[in-house]
């Protein structure tokens, strides 16, 4: 006899999708609502809204911005991160303990205070440009996930695979490029997923470093609604959602969400 499932965990699982997808939909129903204010449910329906996003110089120029500071910062993260987690899982006994936690003092500590130290210090220490300022921030602010994620994938890796490999003849360099990172390349794109998700979204190291003519896309969103509340916060918060959606799926394009779970 095939086990039934109790009511009250169907009922249970429903609650839990409502309140997971709720504010979504919330979200979704008041970028289309053809109102001058931010209301739900939408009084008609309308894509104004997300029209008004690129008619305002300062969202277009933000998008730009946040994109190009994820990209990078993501980009140098995993450039630091891979060889990072690769040193502390291969040369574990060799290097002292305390050198993981480094990598995930970002973590941490609190982001206002890593964003007041980057601008006491990186901006105004050393007059570094906004943009720099940011990109440094961002990058730290990301490199802990970028760490500790391959780590994770390569602390089931058998590294006598690797010097399998070596013992044969094959380059060291080359044996990483060809034997390891293939096999950690599930938690090098979880990796970047979650390191530019974190970036695209931050607020409050990006508060403290954005300047004039420069600034983020969530920090727009906040200045935005200081001035308005019209539902063009709702439309560039389904854009940023959407945004997200995009880059999973470009990984499943890829190499397939499947791949993830190896």
């Amino acid at each position: 006899m095939p086990n039934r499932i109790h009511p009250g965990l169907i009922g249970f699982t429903i609650l839990v999708y409502i309140f997971l997808t709720g504010p979504l939909i919330i979200v979704i129903g008041a970028s289309l609502s053809d109102t001058t204010y931010l209301t739900f449910p939408p009084q008609g329906l309308t894509l104004r809204w997300f029209e008004n996003i690129f008619e305002i110089s300062a969202f277009r120029r933000t998008i730009v911005t946040s994109l190009q500071l994820a990209v990078l910062a993501t980009a140098l993260a995993l450039i630091v991160g891979i060889p990072a987690a690769y040193a502390l899982n291969r040369y574990r006994i060799q290097l002292p303990s305390w050198l993981s936690t480094l990598f995930v003092l970002p973590i941490l500590v609190p982001e206002i205070v890593l964003g007041f130290s980057l601008l006491k210090s990186v901006a105004v220490g050393f007059g570094t440009p906004i943009f720099a300022t940011l990109l440094v921030g961002h990058t730290l602010l990301v490199l802990p996930y970028a760490v500790r994620v391959i780590s994770a994938s390569l602390a089931s890796f058998d590294f006598s695979i690797e010097e399998a490999a070596v013992s044969l003849g094959s380059p060291p360099l080359k044996t990483f490029f060809t034997i390891v990172l293939p096999n950690v390349r599930s938690g090098v794109v979880a990796a970047f997923i979650l390191a530019f998700i974190t970036s695209i979204n931050d607020v409050s190291t990006s508060l403290f470093l954005t300047g004039p003519g420069i600034s983020t896309l969530p920090i727009q969103i906040l200045a935005h609604v200081e001035q308005f509340f019209d539902p063009t916060i709702a439309s560039v918060s389904v854009l940023l959602m959407f945004l997200t959606v995009a880059v999973m799926a470009i990984v499943e394009r890829t190499l397939g969400l499947t791949f993830l779970a190896k």
